[in-house]
């Protein structure tokens, strides 16, 4: 599959010269071009139970045909500080009161985080109602691929034996699974090539099983299936892999 993805990508950035030095200024051209993102999104579903919102910031590869047709992928790293319910989820481990003893006898100070990663692959259409040259305009997307997350379990000082190496995995509820994508935006092209981005809105919907042997809090395998949505704002930072046009005068 790696393999495939490469070859893939060395025929655009063949494409790309292939097109010659050309101008989006005046015709709709093929333009591969690398980016970043970064998305603010919104839980809901079985993961709202589970998460607050988060932030989720990644890169990828995207094709741009002659005739506005968009293919790419893409890969991203998400990240939240907020975890709910959090007095249930170590229970097994902590006194009456909630509190977690480290190996001197004391408070551990335990810190929850939100974390994650999906890599997915979308397909879409340009249309060029509203810009500045035809390789700019409203852009409709969706895509399928791979989404897991899990608790980040933070013992700052180490002193908590419980919630070290391989302990640790027994409570995080990392769970993983197949996820579909949809967006809708607008897509920039500048004709100078100095500011190339795109904003919309994006929804995905995950279908995810634990990808733990045991749950501790329980001692059994956890049976779960969950039902996970995330919608949000994304922008993107685009970097097109193309040639300039040359100028029509040049001046000696």
């Amino acid at each position: 599959m790696i393999k495939r993805l490469l070859f893939f990508l060395m025929i655009c950035m063949v494409a790309s010269y292939a097109n010659g030095q050309v101008s989006i200024k005046d015709s709709s051209i093929a333009i591969p071009m690398v980016y970043a993102t970064y998305s603010y999104q919104f839980p809901a579903g079985d993961l709202a139970v589970r998460f607050g919102s988060n932030s989720s910031i990644g890169g990828g590869f995207l094709v741009k045909t002659k005739s506005n047709w968009l293919i790419g992928v893409e890969g991203n790293f998400q990240f939240g500080s907020t975890v709910k319910n959090q007095d249930s989820l170590l229970t097994t481990i902590s006194t009456p009161e909630g509190y977690i003893i480290d190996a001197n006898g004391r408070i551990a100070d335990v810190i929850l985080y939100m974390r994650g990663f999906s890599f997915l692959a979308s397909f879409g259409k340009l249309f060029a109602w509203v810009g500045p040259n035809p390789n700019s305009g409203f852009t409709l997307m969706g895509g399928v691929g791979y989404l897991q997350n899990k608790m980040r379990i933070l013992n700052p000082d180490n002193t908590a034996p419980q919630l070290q190496g391989d302990y640790k995995k027994g409570y995080d509820r990392q769970n993983g699974g197949v996820a579909l994508t949809a967006s809708v935006g607008y897509l920039f092209m500048s004709t100078s090539r100095l500011l190339n981005f795109s904003l919309g809105f994006e929804f995905i919907q995950a279908w995810t099983k634990s990808n733990r042997a045991v749950d501790f809090n329980t001692g059994q395998p956890d049976p779960a299936k969950l039902s996970s949505q995330y919608y949000g704002i994304k922008a993107t930072w685009n970097i097109p892999l193309y040639r300039r046009s040359p100028k029509e005068y040049y001046l000696y």
